[in-house]
Order: C-alpha cells, then structure tokens, then sequence
C-alpha cells in the first residue's frame, strides 16, 4: 500500500476515531458519577470483554480519581492513535505521558506485558511511579528500568504488566538474554508490545546505532600511541586528502610513502598490513575530523561522545573499537577496555521482534514518508488543546557567521533590556561557549547549558523562562523539557506573558526541520504567547554542504537532505538485514538449545559417537554436558562472525569492486561467513567430545576454564562515524590495490 493509499484509509479511520471519541466521552461522564466501589466494579467488570471504549473512558475517569487530571479530547485521541498502531505527533505541554495510559492499558489487558520505551531512566523511573496508581486500579503491576539494577530486580520489572525502560537497556537486556547459560538468568519474555515516546529520536536518530555486549581482557594499547605519534607528524595536502562533508580523509601518495617508511611495514596495503593500515586510517580520522567540543569532550579523565541531535552527552557510547583508542590517544588517555563483542543489536531491529508498535512525539510529521517506508507506521497529526499563537518571525540571513554572531548578540542584549526571557539554541557545545564569551564581554548576564555540565540541566531549564532569563543551549533544551513562564516557581507569570512570552533564537538551521521545529516549540506551549525566529549565516553547514551561495530557500534544501538521509538509512538497512536475519536464526537455535525440552545433543553428532558416549554415561549427563559445550560454541562462532563482518566492512573502503555492486559483494561476503557456520559447530562439538575425559560417570572437557565469560560490558557504537557506508564506498581509496 502506497503512503498516498494509506493517508486516504486513515481519513476513514479519523472518522472512525471521531466516532470512538464521542462515545468514550459519553461513557465516561456516566461512569464519573459512581462512587470507587462501583468504578471498581466496574473495572473488574472490563476484564475478558476487551472493550476500548469501556477501556479509554474508565482509564481517563480513573486518572482524574488518581492524578486529578481531566483528560483532554486531544489526550484521548493520541490515545486511540496509539491503539491503531500509529504514530501520534502531539506539540510540547500537550501531556503525552497520561494520553499514552489509556493504549498502555488497553495492549497489558491482553495478558502478555506492555514496554513503553522512553528517553532516558529518568524519564522511565518519574512515568512508572507518576502513573502507577491509575494501572494498579485496573490490577496491573508496573515496573521500571534503570542501568543499576540487578538481574532479579530487571527480571521482575519485565515480568510486570507494564514495563517503563529506555530502548538502549530493553536491548542491553535482550543481548544478555542472548548469552545466558541456564534459563534462570533470562530476564525478558516474548516482546508483544511497544508504545515509544520521542518517537522521532528513537526510530531515526538512534535506530541506527549498534547496542554492543562484549567481554574478553584489555587490548594492547601499543599500537595505538605508536600511531598517533606519526599521524601528528603528517600534513594536510601534502600528506592527506580531507574531504569533510562525505567524511573522509585519504593518504595522498607522499603520505602512504612516509607511513610505510615510518612503520618499516612494505607495501601497508598488503593484507598482512591491514591492522596497521586500520590504524593509521581511524588516527587520521580522530584528529582531521572529530573535533572536540563539537563531536566529544574530555571529562573526568575519559572520552564523552557528543550527540549531535541533542547535545548532550551520549551516555554509555563509543565509537568502533579501533576509532576510540585512536581518539583516547589523540586526547593522552588511557584506553577503554574492548574486548570481544558477544552480541550487537540495533534498536531498528530491536522493535521488529516486537508484535505491536507505535509511539508518539511532537514532531513526527516532516518524518511521515520514512516512519511508513521504514516501519510501515503511519502518523496521526493530533490538535492542540488551544490553539498556538506563538509567533515563527522569518529567518535573517547573513552573508558570514561573524556577521551573524554580531546580529545575535545585539538582538539578544534589545530583548534582555526589556526583561523578557530568552532561550538561544546553538549546534555544539563550542559554538555555545564562543557566543557565552560574547556575551560576556556585552555585559549581558546568562547561563550556558551544554555537555559540559548536563548535570544541572533540570535546574537550568526550570529558570529559563523567569523574568531577564538569558539562557544559551545546546540542542540539550529542545526535548522533554516544558520551560515555564516566570520561572520555577512561575510568580512572574504574568509579567512574562504580558512581555510576549519566552523568545526562542536558533544560530543555525539543521537539516532535519524537525529538530528545528524542536527548538521552536520550546516557546508557545499551551497556549501561551511566545516568537522564535533562526539568525543563519551562509558560511553554516548546511548551505555549504548544498551549495547555496544567496537566497536559500532553507525549507527546500532541508527537504532534499531529509530525502537524502532516508535513502541512505534505507540502503544501510539493506547492507544491515542479512545480518539481523542470520542473528535471529542463531539466537533462535540458541534458545532452543538452552530450554527445549525436545532438542538433544545427538543433533549435532555423528550418529556413531552419540551412541558411544551414551554408552560411556547415562543419558541426563550427556545431555547436561552437550547443552553447556553447545552453547559455548554457539557464542564462540558467534563472535567470529560478528568480528569478520566488521572486518569485511571496513575491507570495503580500501577494495575496489572492479565495477561490480557493492552492496552486492557486502551480502555475498556475509553469506559466505555465515555459510559454514552449522559446519563449524557440529565439527567442534564432535571434537570436543572426542577429546573430552569421562571419569566417574560425568563429562570432563579439555580446558572448560575458556567456558566461563567472566565480566561482560556493554555499550553504544555506531557503525557510520564519518558518513554512511555507500559514499564511503564510492569514494574508496583508489590506490588500495595499485601494487
């Protein structure tokens, strides 16, 4: 079905939903006036029918018994929006946490647990506790999830009928499930249903990046520091190509001669070189592109990524194995532990083994085309309560960002002198500290809210709306935050309002207008006043890189690079989907292996030596022995194939394909890693088997030390640190096989 088709389906099913909401309002005025017995009766009376109507309207009477708050029709029809498995776009102070309860509890009364997934474990432990006491009228448990629990307490939460955790721990959680070694220690049961908020942040800002468990001992750090060394004695131009908008830095000639010279390694492009080639490539790449305080920041001795559509830090994220230690030896640190990677999920995949998907956010509707073209989820557009009367005033162009910041500022100091507050959103954490330096020496008073000190930002973003507030931000202000006029607590209200609200100034444009549309309805939230209005500059990233010299038309230019990005995540994914298939085949005959009854070792042995060893011990003892060796196995091949194909994918930037598709070579080459993986694991069981000693009636395996993992870790990494793998493989080095 076309978007087009499915866009004229949802204008029957919004009348259809006009219909459902008129009845749940009726309904639920009738059921206002019983008293708690009778609505608990009534409630009771809910189980087993499966009844939506009866669902949402005693959902919405019992939040106003429990919270106090009358659900408005808006609520209600994100609510139904849910239900249908859409995506429901609704504007900041709309209150998406109660409209999503009443879908929560219509998918947790059909028995098989409800996961609502959301931005961080603040978020997940405030909306459990804030919302527990309407699920527990209907008789549901509800957990949450944070980083520091233990197994027991995380097994418990998932086991709740709903379960509040961020998208990164429910995959953490699915990776470790991946690796336990008796079914005690699993901790989630059959995904069934997901109700995901910020929506937009998960599904495309952060599907793409890899959910990583690992385990092993530290790497050689060696390597590392030796390279770093000469990289810093190379020269852009004369040593290395840059090319910073596709991402890429490439050794010119006289480069790869002092590199080899330097090594002493010969041809560096030989395979026996492709470690130190590696090396050499993810150094360069830490110093000509990653930059501090725009991609990372040095804090507390250690490497903090940045997000760049946040700006905040990137909590528990690296970059690939390899980058990382090339960017802790560029900064003098010591090196992260990497071990050996167990396991690795996107969130993507994560939300295809669930049965049920929606979500919400407030800005969901410029991402139309890609949440049905990449999740088949269509977005419902939900009305404000009141109407908005915020102001969006046009952008001013300047001619450079000198000119620009000057602007900036000026405007900044008018609005302040007046006392009405202002909130300033900038692209990085650098770009927000020089406009604080100008600031400074304007005399204008303010605060700077950024990676750097993320840990007030709840105290930052409560006053940013007092009377004569200046408050300059990353993208850190521009989600999950509602910043109240006259401050916290908000007595200069009216004052603030009479001065035209809160005053939002963006210093550039994104390329998503989404995350523009973020920042602006920082202001102008329920039907308060408020103005935003973007100060660009043609020297900005955005126009440069589209090659806009005068007059852009910025909407246009960021609807061809929002086309562009979709049609890059999409052909990732297809680069990406043999590897989820494989994974989930693997991961299914592991789970078979640990808690099927039906399977038996035999499966996997030559029928001769099966019925030898059952000869040599009883049948349970020969089963325990093939169930543990199996399973170790498994892991074993199942890090070598995930180490090969992060291996064939970086050989790709430095092969060429003699003309043929890429992507293409990539699926072909990840078959043939994946082809001989049965083989391999029915030839190590039978030769650990062979090799093994029986004594006293039990199994004994030659070095079974190597069975136990020891500590695991994980973390977040990214699979595109410079830019997505097609224009990487377009521009691969030409002189990767000139000898």
């Amino acid at each position: 079905m076309s978007l087009e088709s499915v866009m004229r389906f949802l204008g029957l099913r919004d009348r259809e939903s006009e219909v459902r909401l008129r009845a749940i309002n009726l309904r639920r005025e009738g059921l206002r006036a019983l008293t708690d017995d009778e609505l608990r009766n009534a409630e009771h009376a809910l189980h087993g029918k499966k009844d939506l109507v009866e669902t949402f309207a005693l959902a919405a009477v019992i939040a106003e018994r429990v919270l106090g708050l009358r659900m408005f029709d808006v609520q209600l029809q994100g609510a139904l929006a849910l239900a249908r498995g859409h995506i429901a776009e609704m504007q900041t102070g709309e209150g998406k946490t109660l409209a999503a309860v009443p879908a929560v509890i219509w998918f947790a009364l059909h028995g098989r647990g409800a996961h609502v997934l959301t931005a961080n474990d603040y978020l997940a432990r405030r909306d459990a506790s804030w919302m527990a006491g309407i699920y527990e009228w209907f008789g549901l448990s509800v957990g949450h999830i944070s980083q520091e629990m233990t197994s027991e307490q995380r097994r418990a939460a998932w086991r709740c009928d709903v379960t509040y955790s961020t998208a990164n721990e429910a995959g953490f959680d699915y990776l470790r499930d991946g690796m336990a070694r008796i079914t005690d220690d699993l901790v989630h049961r059959p995904f069934a249903f997901a109700v995901i908020d910020e929506a937009d942040s998960i599904l495309i800002d952060e599907a793409r990046i890899p959910l990583v468990i690992a385990a092993g001992v530290p790497d050689d750090p060696t390597l590392a520091y030796r390279v770093d060394a000469l990289v810093r004695t190379l020269h852009r131009h004369a040593d290395y190509k840059l090319d910073e908008f596709s991402r890429n830095v490439l050794l010119t000639d006289a480069g790869i001669r002092r590199v080899e010279a330097a090594l002493g390694c010969g041809n560096i492009f030989d395979e026996r070189n492709f470690r130190l080639l590696t090396a050499v490539q993810d150094a360069l790449h830490a110093h000509a592109l990653l930059k501090a305080n725009v991609d990372y920041i040095v804090k507390n001795g250690s490497i903090e990524l940045v997000d760049e559509f946040k700006g905040r830090i990137a909590q528990n994220r690296r970059w690939p194995a390899g980058l990382q230690s090339a960017i802790e030896a560029k900064e003098r640190l010591g090196l992260k532990q990497q071990g050996r990677i167990f396991g690795s999920i996107t969130v993507q995949a994560l939300t295809g083994l669930y049965e049920h998907v929606c979500g919400m956010t407030g800005t969901a509707a410029t991402q139309a085309e890609e949440f049905w073209k990449v999740y088949k989820l269509p977005v419902t557009v939900i009305p404000t309560n009141r109407p908005v009367i915020r102001r969006d005033l046009k952008d001013i162009v300047y001619a450079d960002k000198a000119a620009r910041n000057r602007a900036v500022v000026e405007e900044i100091g008018r609005v302040h002198q007046t006392g009405r507050p202002v909130l300033v959103g900038t692209a990085s954490v650098d770009e927000s500290e020089r406009l604080s330096r100008q600031l400074q020496r304007a005399g204008i008073p303010h605060v700077v809210l950024n990676a750097k000190n993320d840990e007030v930002e709840a105290e930052i973003v409560a006053q940013a709306g007092a009377l004569g507030a200046v408050t300059i931000s990353t993208n850190m202000a521009g989600r999950g935050t509602d910043i109240l006029l006259g401050g916290s607590p908000p007595d200069d209200r009216d004052k603030v309002v009479a001065l035209g609200g809160l005053y939002v100034i963006g210093t550039t444009r994104h390329e998503a207008r989404r995350i523009d549309n973020q920042l602006r309805g920082r202001a102008g939230r329920q039907g308060d006043p408020g103005t935003s209005r973007f100060f660009i500059s043609l020297e900005d990233e955005l126009l440069v890189k589209f090659g806009i010299a005068t007059n852009p038309d910025i909407e246009s230019v960021q609807r061809t690079a929002e086309s562009q990005a979709l049609e890059t995540r999409q052909l990732l994914w297809k680069y990406e989907s043999a590897i989820e298939y494989h994974r989930r085949d693997i991961y299914a005959m592991r789970r078979r292996v640990l808690s099927s009854p039906d399977w038996s070792v035999r499966s996997l042995l030559a029928e001769e030596q099966y019925e030898s060893l059952a000869n040599s011990v009883d049948a349970h003892e020969l089963e325990r022995a093939g169930r543990r060796l199996t399973l170790h196995v498994i892991d074993d091949l199942w890090a070598d194939y995930l180490a090969n194909i992060s291996e064939l994918r970086g050989g790709i930037h430095w092969v060429q394909w003699g003309g043929r598709d890429p992507l293409y070579e990539f699926l072909n080459g990840v078959s043939e890693i994946h082809a001989d993986f049965e083989v391999w694991l029915k030839a190590e069981i039978a030769e650990a088997f062979a090799s093994a000693d029986i004594r006293e009636g039990a199994i004994h395996f030659q070095n079974e030390e190597r069975f136990e993992r020891g500590a695991t870790w994980t973390y977040l990494t990214t699979d595109a640190p410079f830019g997505m793998l097609h224009e990487r493989i377009l521009k691969a080095l030409k002189r990767a096989m000139r000898r």
